[in-house]
């Protein structure tokens, strides 16, 4: 998977957490803010490191803020925004 362009997925709700993803140049880097960082910061970089790499994903800037969202729901979240990133965009 090519990552072409800037998207995101989530909200910065209670038990969400907000993917935004970007091409990168340097490897999958990834951004974590968490209102959990000091418990499960190490977890969730783990995450989302495991879901790009599952995509194929070989080049990203991926930044989460996480608001104690469940690790399927940083899955989803992650998952969506590689997917919107990866497409490119069509003139209406």
């Amino acid at each position: 998977m090519v990552i072409v362009r800037n998207a995101a997925a989530g909200t910065m709700e209670s038990s969400d957490a907000m993917v935004t993803v970007s091409p990168g140049k340097e490897g999958i880097r990834i951004e974590l803010g968490s209102t959990v960082y000091v418990q499960f910061g190490r977890q969730i970089e783990n995450l989302v490191r495991q879901v790009a790499e599952e995509a194929g994903v070989e080049n990203a800037d991926i930044k989460v803020q996480d608001f104690g969202a469940l690790d399927c729901t940083i899955r989803a979240r992650v998952e969506t925004a590689l997917e919107r990133a990866s497409k490119e965009e069509t003139a209406s």
